[in-house]
């Protein structure tokens, strides 16, 4: 095994043994009250700083980008939140503009998260949206979560966009999604090569794919850069996340990784707190040893005990979605239950979920769940199946509407919408107004109506299915 070295954690435990007086922040004094305090640090002497990093920071951060495999990687301890508005930053600055207007316009699959939007907005950029061609189908099923773009139709727009002159600055995808999707990265940044655009990736629930044994990381099929949550597949403390940059960006030089790179840590100062968690930053530089030890062997053999129980669980006919590795995904209509009738289940016997709605339910595994896991969900999915057919004989409650996102009329900017007057009406009365800050649920923190999207009457019975009761609406327009 290969041994990695942890400054940070070093750093922080050799302060903890000295027994200094803290005469600094934080207020708890390192005394012990949820039990976590005497690791809590700030930027004193020695211990560097996130957004200037140049001495513990900056040497775990190298690290982690051996591990990955990139030109650099940046911590954050403020989840992809954080790291989608500096991604977005960053090709804003950096990258070429297309459009004789000069406006930076992203192309962006439309399950984006909500920190998107507000990235948008923030930075005055604007964003155009890409619907799969094949919604509702088993390879893309009917979600808010859900928006796998082909290779293909990602050629045949970008081709129709160049051909009118007006090419989009990036393309932005969600991979994998809430339910598990895994796009094709390697063939949709071959696609943006060919028009000279960069690939921007929320990585989000990605961070493990790197370490497969034939890695599947955006980073390994030609994105130029993407963020990952550390936290969601991989044991680092909530909030713990990567921005990654290529090493290879064709079309863009060989300096524009470089410019990249020297720009990011100011981009994430502008979005970040000045009091970065050392919580976190400890948590993400313990990650290093724990990839680099053995790592690849503890997630290949939890994939196989993981297969043989999804494979257990297909045998007792329980629908399970094709996924990335490390998720269950059960699709509920088939079994005439809900994903909160599933969910309720589950918990039953003792398991919570990621993730319900009315047609799936999410759970995510890693090398860290044990036996009693695989052999509650195994139990839990007896019981549902045996639920399930108890109520075949009686009709259920279970709605047929499509839950796909809407195509919604753009009536004005993202960011006139979303920073300008507004106010809160009922849901059921948002028909024909103009969505301001969005309203979501989180998880999947995906809006149903973007800031400057006109409410239809799907996107209003969509709120209403996903328990959303009241909308921000801009205000003095109509």
């Amino acid at each position: 095994m290969i041994s990695m070295n942890t400054p940070i954690f070093d750093f922080v435990s050799e302060y903890l043994a000295s027994g200094t007086s803290r005469l600094h922040m934080p207020g708890h004094k390192g005394v012990s009250f949820l039990g976590c305090e005497p690791r809590d640090l700030t930027e004193i002497t020695g211990a560097d700083d996130l957004f200037h990093a140049d001495g513990i920071i900056a040497e775990s951060e190298a690290n982690a980008a051996s591990l990955f495999g990139t030109y650099r990687t940046f911590y954050s301890t403020e989840g992809s939140s954080h790291v989608i508005r500096t991604m977005l930053m960053l090709a804003y600055g950096c990258f070429p503009r297309h459009r004789a207007s000069g406006r930076f316009t992203v192309l962006a699959a439309r399950n984006v998260h909500k920190a998107f939007i507000s990235a948008c907005a923030l930075l005055d950029l604007d964003a155009e949206w890409l619907y799969p061609d094949d919604t509702g189908t088993e390879a893309s099923p009917a979600s808010i979560c859900s928006c796998l773009i082909t290779s293909e139709q990602l050629h045949s727009e970008l081709g129709s966009r160049s051909a009118a002159g007006c090419l989009p600055d990036a393309v932005y995808i969600t991979s994998p999604d809430y339910l598990g999707n895994l796009a094709d990265v390697r063939g949709l940044s071959n696609v943006c090569k060919t028009f000279g655009l960069p690939l921007l990736v929320d990585n989000a629930h990605g961070a493990y794919l790197h370490f497969l044994q034939t890695p599947a990381h955006p980073m390994d099929l030609g994105a130029a850069m993407c963020c990952d949550s550390a936290h969601k597949t991989l044991p680092v403390i909530t909030g713990g996340a990567y921005l990654h940059i290529a090493s290879d960006m064709p079309g863009f030089g060989p300096e524009m990784p470089a410019r990249l790179a020297s720009c990011a840590k100011q981009a994430l100062s502008v979005f970040g707190t000045s009091s970065p968690s050392y919580l976190i930053l400890q948590s993400l530089d313990l990650c290093n040893r724990y990839l680099a030890d053995g790592y690849k062997k503890r997630l290949d053999e939890t994939i196989q005990s993981f297969d043989h129980l999804k494979d257990t669980l297909r045998e007792l006919f329980v629908p399970i979605l094709e996924t990335e590795p490390l998720k269950l995904v059960l699709g509920c209509a088939p079994l005439g239950l809900s994903g909160s009738d599933v969910s309720d289940i589950l918990r039953k016997h003792m398991v919570e979920c990621e993730f319900s709605d009315s047609e799936y339910v999410v759970l995510m595994f890693t090398p860290e769940n044990r036996d009693k896991d695989y052999n509650r969900i195994l139990a839990a999915c007896r019981d549902i199946m045996h639920v399930s057919q108890r109520g075949k004989d009686h009709d259920t409650a279970i709605s047929k509407e499509p839950v796909s996102l809407p195509v919604l009329e753009r009536a004005c900017p993202i960011r006139e919408a979303l920073l300008g007057p507004s106010r809160i009406i009922p849901a059921q009365e948002a028909e024909g107004e103009i969505c301001a800050i969005p309203t979501v649920s989180c998880p999947p923190a995906i809006p149903i109506a973007v800031s400057g999207e006109r409410f239809n009457a799907q996107a209003v019975r969509l709120l209403k299915r996903y328990g959303i009761d009241e909308v921000s609406v801009i205000a003095d327009r109509n």
